[in-house]
């Protein structure tokens, strides 16, 4: 990932997010540096952005749509209430995540785990693929908005 997409992630996560500055930030840092691209994982239903792909931490997950990701940091969400949740890889700790723009449910954050071997997940989120969009902004910060499908190939 670029040193532009790194200003604006630091950016928003120091400052209350707010989408005018977010935007006036973009277009500083699209300025200062043009030549790379930005991708960012986005709420499919709003657009808010949700993390890059370079917090992807596995791409083999499931949720309750299908196919999902587990990342390791996720901005601009709420959570929900903790609860304690049976799993194909055993008993958690999870809280629901919803984005804060829209407030869809997008996934779901791992607080614990029972399982010695499921400890890794500690502190990581769960993003269902059905509910993102990947965002490209090119050099000349226009916009590119994907849909990411079931069948479509994983990153």
């Amino acid at each position: 990932m670029g040193r532009s997409f790194k200003l604006l992630y630091k950016y928003m996560h120091e400052t209350v997010y707010d989408s005018k500055q977010a935007c006036d930030c973009l277009m500083r840092v699209l300025l200062i540096k043009h030549v790379c691209s930005l991708h960012l994982f986005i709420c499919s239903e709003c657009g808010n952005h949700l993390s890059d792909p370079s917090e992807l931490v596995s791409t083999s997950f499931r949720g309750r749509t299908g196919p999902a990701w587990l990342f390791s940091k996720v901005i601009n969400i709420c959570e929900g209430q903790y609860e304690d949740r049976m799993m194909t890889t055993g008993q958690h700790t999870i809280v629901d995540i919803y984005c804060s723009n829209c407030r869809n449910n997008v996934g779901w954050k791992y607080e614990d785990s029972s399982e010695e071997s499921q400890k890794y997940k500690k502190g990581k989120y769960i993003l269902e693929k059905a509910l993102l969009s990947f965002l490209v902004i090119d050099k000349c910060g226009k916009e590119h908005k994907f849909e990411l499908k079931s069948s479509d190939c994983d990153f």
